[in-house]
C-alpha cells in the first residue's frame, strides 16, 4: 500500500512540475500588428504549480524512509 502511494506521489509530482514549467514558458496571449508584436504572460500560478510538484516529489522520495 505504501509503495502505491509513493508511486502516485512521484507521478503526480512529475506531472505538476512539467505542467508548471510549460505554463511558465508558453505565452498566454499575443497580438501581432505589422512589425509590432505584444505578448502577455501571467506566471503567478505556475510558481505555485511548480512548488506543489516539488513537494509531491519530495514526499514521494522521503515518505517511506524510517
Amino acid at each position: 500500500m505504501r509503495q502505491l502511494v509513493k508511486k502516485i506521489l512521484l507521478i503526480v509530482g512529475v506531472l505538476l512540475l512539467g505542467y508548471g514549467i510549460y505554463t511558465l514558458i508558453a505565452p498566454e496571449a499575443s497580438v501581432s500588428i505589422g512589425d509590432l508584436r505584444f505578448v502577455a504572460q501571467d506566471n503567478t500560478d505556475s510558481y505555485v504549480t511548480i512548488g506543489l510538484g516539488l513537494a509531491a516529489l519530495g514526499l514521494g522520495f522521503v515518505g517511506d524512509k524510517k
